[in-house]
């Protein structure tokens, strides 16, 4: 997330009495809790769910009382979707981050995206759930749905730049997402069995080039 870099010489009157460094600046009292609030929310979201996860039990593990969990969201929608906004911010810029370490050793985009993508979910479960449990419930909630038509907007967008995929290869690059996601969740890496093998075999080219 690009940050305000910080002026220089402020004008008299000004509060600011700590300079931050350049490129960044600092964040007010009540946006550090809100930060903190996601942070403590995305693992109770990804355990129960958006209708099952309490707002008692989120305000707990950040530290602070329900009535002002409510005073910084004021609503358990709009904390669910900053939520979902922050694990698919991370998930976008994994992957740019490995389409540029790739471009610059000569690798294939796709391929080191597609691969990172694997890796990403696998490490963080909570990442994946709040991805599945953001779709589910995309029928009923707009404003969920909308955060994650942006989200898929923006990979769309990174894979299609970062390798010139037509159309029809970016929906084979989605596709083998998806299987990623469906087999990460189900952990149909523990089963040895014949589909299950062949269905977690992330290992190849992740991106269909024509020959």
């Amino acid at each position: 997330m690009a940050t305000t870099s910080a002026k220089k010489g402020t004008a008299a009157g000004d509060r600011v009495r700590n300079a931050s460094p350049a490129g960044s600046r600092s964040l007010s009292t009540a946006e550090e809790r809100r930060e903190e609030l996601i942070s403590a929310a995305i693992p109770v979201f990804a355990e129960k769910g958006y209708h099952a996860a309490p707002t008692t039990e989120i305000a707990r593990k950040a530290g602070i009382s329900q009535a002002y969990l409510f005073r910084l969201f004021p609503t358990k929608e709009e904390l669910f979707v900053a939520a979902v906004e922050r694990s698919t911010g991370r998930m976008v810029e994994t992957l740019a981050t490995a389409a540029a370490r790739a471009e610059e050793q000569g690798m294939e985009p796709g391929d080191a995206m597609g691969l990172a993508y694997g890796d990403l979910v696998g490490s963080d479960r909570e990442l994946l759930l709040m991805q599945l449990h953001a779709q589910a419930v995309s029928p009923a909630i707009p404003a969920v749905r909308e955060a994650m038509r942006k989200c898929f907007a923006n990979l769309y967008a990174l894979g299609s730049e970062r390798t010139g995929g037509s159309a029809e290869e970016m929906k084979s690059w989605f596709a083998h997402g998806m299987l990623i996601n469906v087999m990460t969740a189900i952990n149909a890496e523990e089963v040895n069995e014949p589909w299950a093998v062949a269905l977690t075999d992330f290992e190849g080219d992740c991106f269909p080039r024509e020959s």
